[in-house]
């Protein structure tokens, strides 16, 4: 067996979940239900929330909620957008609360502990970030992420980890492949960030500035952990790392794969800030890490201020999970940046989902179901069609991350051309030939297979309204998958 780990970035509860998430949630689902599949692989699927950053503080502090409240209630926010998407994560992280979080991120600190030390330090403090800025990350004075927002300037003394010593390391673990970026222009964007030096950075905040919230240092009662040292300390921290347990021998230390799905906003602290780390305290390091772009809305960037905010929850509720799935999917380019307007979605959903599955299945389903049960002693799928049908499995053999998702989704819509050529040149509602109605129920199963990682509850549906057995194939008719908007 080999033994694979999945897991997406935590996002931090000072909101309620954006679009953003959501396209994350649903790619990292792709991929672990896409190697479920295969027989001989196991997959731990991770999520969970970012719990310690002042970020969530202040935020809790402007809304006159008790911070421990303010998280607890925003983390079931999250949860239940999972539950929503018909994500299928194994288990979900608080980095507030659990022990095995807060146990495992001490762990990490003393395996580190030859690489940190106390200094005082002057510098600008993005919040949005949750991280100091040097003069050469900055445009304009100002976050490349977050501008407009004022940078904090903090003079304190506190713990830094020395991230430079590892920059060779991290080069080589890079060049050699033992840490794929996907895709090759994020590779390079962190190749291009290690050419100019790596610094040591800041890894704790006073309790006084952390307004008393965050993991606590080992042997330093007024220090806790800089939440980037902290959050990226909970993919092994839901394995067992302070403990060593089974999950982190089988699904880290002895795993066949490690992969992050993370946005391009935090790809160095994935694609160099974890490495260090873990170089540091002599742990293995991920294979592949992830990175996706941001979603815009009508063009704009997607922000409270501009009040053009796209909640998933209504968007579920109003058209179904897959369909939000389909679109994130097929819409958004799966390494780039993608823009999501209403409109956009009511074209693909009529488009793709209402007139091309939904349509297919309807004909296809109806058709059968009217011809009564199909003998497979008597007959079968032309050979034609079957090599047809079988010339799809070849991108499917590739593998979720040899190409984009959205390439893949390409491929399963034409296999659903496919069938609407086959039905309207065999025409069996005029000939009523099995052969030919047998053909259609082959390309829709077929569809149905290759649909389970990105759309889970179509498959499921279709797959239970074509029962094939030894005896025949025998259809149910099922209500309409995508009702026409």
């Amino acid at each position: 067996m080999q033994r694979i780990f999945i897991s997406t970035s935590i996002p931090y509860v000072n909101s309620v979940p954006h679009i953003g998430h959501a396209l994350e949630f649903v790619q990292a689902d792709v991929e672990a239900r896409a190697l479920r599949l295969q027989n001989d692989t196991e997959v731990f699927f991770l999520s969970g929330s970012d719990e310690n950053a002042l970020k969530n503080a202040q935020a809790a502090e402007e809304a006159g909620v008790p911070l421990r409240e303010w998280v607890a209630k925003h983390a079931e926010v999250f949860k239940n957008l999972l539950k929503q998407l018909n994500i299928s994560n194994d288990d979900f992280i608080r980095t507030s609360v659990e022990e095995r979080h807060i146990l495992g991120a001490q762990k990490l600190w003393e395996a580190c502990k030859k690489d940190i030390d106390k200094r005082k330090y002057v510098g600008l403090y993005c919040l949005g970030c949750e991280e100091f800025k040097t003069g050469k990350e900055l445009i304009n004075n100002e976050c490349p992420e977050h501008p407009g927002k004022k940078l904090e300037e903090v003079e304190e003394e506190n713990y830094f980890f020395r991230l430079s010593a590892y920059e060779e390391k991290i080069n080589l673990a890079l060049e050699r492949g033992e840490v794929r970026i996907l895709p090759d222009s994020r590779f390079n964007e962190i190749k291009e960030f290690l050419k100019s030096g790596l610094e040591d950075f800041s890894i704790s905040r006073s309790v006084k500035r952390a307004k008393g919230w965050g993991v606590p240092v080992p042997n330093d009662p007024n220090q806790v952990m800089y939440v980037w040292f902290d959050a990226l300390s909970n993919y092994i921290n839901a394995l067992g790392y302070a403990k060593n347990a089974k999950n982190f021998v089988g699904f880290w230390t002895q795993a066949s794969e490690i992969i992050h799905f993370v946005g391009k906003g935090i790809n160095r602290f994935h694609g160099v800030y974890w490495l260090g780390m873990l170089l540091s305290a002599g742990l293995k390091l991920p294979t592949i890490i992830f990175v996706h772009g941001y979603i815009t809305a009508n063009g704009q960037k997607i922000s409270k201020s501009l009040g053009n905010t796209v909640d998933p929850f209504a968007l579920i509720q109003k058209y179904g999970a897959d369909a939000v799935r389909y679109y994130l999917l097929r819409e958004i380019p799966t390494f780039e940046d993608g823009d999501f307007s209403e409109e956009k979605f009511i074209g693909r959903y009529n488009a793709d989902l209402a007139n091309g599955l939904g349509n297919f299945a309807a004909r296809t389903l109806t058709l059968a179901e009217k011809n009564g049960p199909i003998d497979l002693e008597k007959y079968s799928v032309e050979e034609g069609l079957q090599n047809e049908i079988l010339k799809f499995k070849i991108r499917e053999s590739l593998g979720i991350r040899a190409t984009a998702t959205h390439h893949i989704l390409e491929d399963i819509w034409a296999l659903i051309s496919l069938g609407d050529k086959y039905a309207n040149d065999r025409k069996p509602w005029e000939t009523k030939d099995p052969r030919a109605i047998l053909g259609l129920l082959a390309i829709l199963s077929a569809v149905a297979r290759w649909l389970k990682p990105f759309l889970p509850a179509t498959a499921e549906k279709i797959e239970a309204s074509v029962i094939w057995s030894k005896d025949g194939v025998l259809v149910k008719k099922i209500p309409p998958l995508f009702p026409r908007i």
